[in-house]
């Protein structure tokens, strides 16, 4: 007689199977129509494939595509797997590699025959259709489990050396999962996967592009080639990606800077931004309006060098955790474990500052500070250099050299929830302003860290409790703990944007250290008259000037708040009689605050406004022998259908009104 086991479901339901049952069958038993949507299952926990057996008493959470989250994860992987099938079928000779599921989609690295070459994208066609093909089988999706030399040997006997050499260095002692499709082709995965191919939707995924990328990620070794795609549980997502997509390229900081004359990139200065004069006007605007808000906050700027003794590296931990994105000088410069010393006292290696922490306790540690010198808070529009790999580079959003809004706050243990709840409040307000929502999420210990775990478990508490007294720790603002990404040396809280097409942004921290403090010495001597420890919170708002002004011509899609804007009115004319006074109305402008240009060209006037409308100018002000017998302006407002005539007096208000930053409103 076999044995039975107890399977509780979600709704609080027991039902009894017999051994060698598996989730499948219990969705059967359930009804046929769960059967049919069932995905995968959760067996204590653990996602797993319909047809692993149980092996005990357990719990089971059948998956759906209700369940989006571990749906779309499920189909991207197996989209994968069905991408690899597909170009071995139609290009034999190709070995395969790893082909993982990513945020929208999925990839797969293949080492096409030296008589094929690299794929292009002319191939994504036929492939698709292949894949196409292979979901329309309805292929089952079978797991196995091998032994090792049993797996290595498969893939040497089929010239797959990349899997061979993948296979026999996995850590561990125990077998390997495979996942044959049908009968004929297989991978080696750890799973879980859906039931079929059949379960994929053929109409909901589309190849996106092909790249080059490095076996195992390393420039020594072979060059290989990528093939991306994208992935959605029917054609309606897909569809809506795809209109995302669309309108993201349409926003693209990068061709809209071009556009507006804002900043340019080139390989010169490969990671470094050329600003412009109107992309630095937009830099400015942003760096006023944080010097107010930094000196209501009750902040101190500071300025310090670029560069450092590789010795303050070392000692503040930097250099053996973060040496390989550092510029050295000289560039030979050693790279030592985290505790090793350098090679020689006598070398005299320098940094270009990665961040501007270190610098900033070395401020802190001049004069001696006592506890009614608390909390002080430091504030650097900081340039910092970090040497990212070159393939990471884009645009903006990812640069080598950049500057932050950045800011230390050393404080008494008992200051430490007031003053983090005073910086949520005050990045509350500022991503306000700029017509932003967010998500807090609160990034806790890595796995590598210094400090103590009750180090740790009270930097973590004082920052929940912080947002909880700023009363944002809720649904509302997208609360969510995230373990193990946190910083080497603490806790952080970090700020996720939302911009206008829903893309997530994380831009502004706040970290607790008190390691930093312990390991440079930083002290103040307390109302007992003994020396203690400072905290310091590590914070940031925009993040990077750089990024921040990224994000924001993406959002606005160009068309910035007037405050921001670079020229935020051109004064153009319909004819040149109307010069005198276009000449007139741009100097009001001007002594009213407005950044103004004119337009004087003998061109017809919708070709001006086609001109102007293209390089996101807030407002067109046209003038011709009417306006200027009537002392009036014809406003174009950018994106508005019908433009307004209003007395130059008024239209100056408006302007003025529209060019005043949030804060001095």
């Amino acid at each position: 007689m076999s044995q039975m086991f107890k399977i509780s479901l979600p709704d609080g339901s027991v039902r009894e199977v017999p051994e060698g049952s598996t989730p499948a069958d219990v969705a059967a038993a359930i009804g046929p129509g769960l059967a049919k949507a069932a995905l995968a299952a959760r067996i204590d926990g653990e996602l797993v494939d319909l047809s692993r057996p149980f092996t005990a008493d357990a719990e089971l959470a059948l998956v759906t595509a209700r369940d989006e989250a571990e749906a779309l994860q499920l189909a991207r992987h197996d989209y994968a797997h069905v991408l690899a099938e597909a170009v071995q079928a139609l290009f034999p000779g190709t070995q395969i590699t790893f082909g993982p599921s990513t945020d929208d989609g999925f990839y797969y690295d293949f080492a096409p025959s030296p008589e094929r070459g690299p794929f292009t994208e002319e191939d994504l066609p036929a492939i698709e259709e292949k894949m196409r093909a292979i979901i329309a089988a309805d292929k089952p999706l079978r797991r196995e489990v091998w032994s090792r030399e049993q797996l290595v040997g498969r893939w040497q006997r089929q010239g797959e050396s990349f899997k061979a050499e993948w296979a026999a260095e996995l850590p561990g002692d125990e077998d390997l999962t495979v996942y044959w499709s049908g009968e004929d082709w297989l991978d080696m995965c750890r799973g879980p996967h859906l039931p079929s191919t059949g379960k994929l939707d053929p109409q909901a995924f589309k190849l996106t592009r092909v790249s080059g990328a490095y076996w195992r990620g390393d420039q020594k070794n072979a060059m290989l080639s990528r093939i991306y795609g994208t992935g959605w549980l029917n054609r309606k997502q897909l569809g809506a990606h795809l209109t995302r997509l669309e309108e993201a390229a349409k926003r693209d900081h990068r061709k809209l800077g071009g556009e507006m004359d804002l900043f340019h990139l080139q390989p010169e200065a490969h990671g470094s931004v050329f600003w412009h004069p109107k992309g630095y006007l937009i830099w400015r605007a942003l760096e006023s309006y944080m010097r107010r808000a930094i000196d209501d906050g009750g902040y101190r700027e500071v300025k310090t060098p670029q560069v450092m003794d590789a010795r303050q590296w070392e000692q503040s931990g930097h250099w053996g955790k973060y040496r390989e994105n550092m510029f050295v000088i000289p560039d030979e410069a050693p790279n030592t474990e985290d505790e090793g010393p350098l090679v020689s006292d006598d070398a005299d290696w320098m940094a270009l500052k990665p961040m501007n922490c270190p610098a900033h306790v070395l401020i802190f540690r001049q004069g001696i500070k006592s506890y009614r010198d608390l909390p002080l808070r430091i504030y650097e529009n900081g340039c910092c250099h970090r040497n990212e790999p070159h393939g990471a580079l884009h645009g903006l959003m990812r640069v080598r050299q950049f500057t932050q809004d950045d800011a230390h706050i050393f404080c008494r243990e008992d200051q430490i929830v007031a003053e983090v709840q005073a910086f949520c409040q005050l990045a509350d307000r500022i991503y306000k302003d700029f017509g932003f929502t967010y998500a807090i999420k609160l990034a806790l210990r890595p796995e590598k860290r210094f400090g103590t775990d009750a180090m740790w478990d009270q930097a973590e508490a004082e920052l929940r409790d912080a947002v909880a007294r700023a009363g944002l720790a809720t649904r509302e603002y997208g609360w969510e703990e995230l373990p193990g990404e946190g910083a080497f040396y603490a806790p952080k809280l970090e700020w996720h944007l939302t911009d206008a097409i829903g893309r997530t942004w994380q831009v502004g921290t706040i970290q607790s250290d008190r390691v930093l403090p312990e390991r440079l010495d930083a002290s103040y001597i307390g109302e007992d008259g003994e020396k203690h420890r400072p905290v310091m919170l590590h914070r940031a708002i925009f993040g990077s000037y750089e990024r921040f002004i990224g994000i924001l011509i993406e959002h606005f899609a160009g068309r910035l708040p007037v405050w921001l804007a670079p020229v935020q009115a051109v004064v153009a004319t319909i004819v040149s009689d109307a010069d005198a006074y276009a000449g007139e109305v741009a100097a009001r402008l001007k002594s009213a605050g407005i950044r103004v240009e004119t337009d004087l060209r003998n061109e017809k006037i919708n070709y001006k406004v086609r001109e102007h409308s293209l390089k996101k100018v807030p407002h067109l002000l046209v003038v011709g022998k009417r306006e200027a017998e009537e002392s009036t302006v014809a406003v174009r407002t950018l994106g508005a259908e019908h433009q307004k005539v209003m007395g130059l007096d008024e239209a100056i208000a408006m302007l003025k009104a529209e060019a005043a930053p949030p804060d001095l409103r």
